[in-house]
């Protein structure tokens, strides 16, 4: 496809600075204030690089995250360091993810969290993604465009398996919608079908263009919002 083959001409990107080094500003207070309490707040948001007015989270830092989620407090933290990076400063959505915390119980949410775990310690993302994309036993209040950042973090860097588990989220979707041969909605409700020809597409493409598949994830990401009207 010609537009395909324009998104990557060029070389790839250094995934160190363009993917790990990717950061994201936000307001610890906006957090600490909706979370259930104190502790809570994970210890690797603490005394980070600010840029202005925020401190910044970036990819790697919550990959660090990851390498202690082998503990129900581990596993919280992670979860509340992926949904941070994911959100930035708008007061709205920080409000937004925090029910995820209060209404749902944090037993059975550390369950499907764990669930959703062994899966990608078996290296099947897709089945990862189908725990926490389970109508009949769903969390409340995160939907695929978070949950996939879950999964993604939660390899700690280091996926098993032939595919990694990818962010998808609604500008990722517009950009494979105008990439593939599949409609993509871009209501951030993919299904784990779609979800696993995502994973198919940007493989091969990673492939293709040499480089890593969350390379890709973040070209497509990119796409989407300039498809949007806003900036990459």
């Amino acid at each position: 496809m010609a537009k395909l083959d324009e998104l990557f001409r060029v070389p790839p990107p250094d995934r160190d600075s363009y993917v790990l080094g990717q950061a994201i500003p936000f307001n610890p207070d906006q957090w600490v204030n909706r979370l259930p309490n104190g502790e809570w707040w994970p210890k690797s948001l603490a005394d980070l690089p600010r840029a202005g007015r925020w401190p910044t989270v970036d990819r790697r830092t919550v990959f660090q995250t990851a390498e202690l989620a082998d503990t129900s407090e581990g596993r919280r933290d992670l979860l509340v360091a992926a949904l941070v990076w994911g959100t930035g400063t708008m007061a709205r959505e920080v409000a937004r993810r925090a029910r995820i915390f209060h209404e749902n119980d944090p037993d059975w949410l550390d369950e499907r969290i764990c669930a959703a775990q062994a899966e990608l310690d078996r290296g099947d993302p897709v089945a990862a993604y189908r725990v926490l994309n389970d109508r009949d036993a769903r969390v409340k209040h995160f939907g695929p465009a978070f949950f996939s950042k879950l999964l993604y973090f939660a390899t700690a860097d280091q996926p098993v398996g032939e595919r990694w588990p990818l962010i998808i989220d609604s500008n990722v979707a517009l950009a494979l919608n105008e990439l593939s041969a599949q409609e993509w909605e871009a209501d951030e409700r993919s299904d784990s079908k779609k979800y696993s020809s995502y994973l198919e597409l940007a493989h091969s493409w990673a492939e293709r263009w040499g480089t890593a598949p969350d390379v890709v994830e973040r070209k497509l990401f990119e796409r989407g919002r300039q498809l949007r009207g806003g900036t990459p």
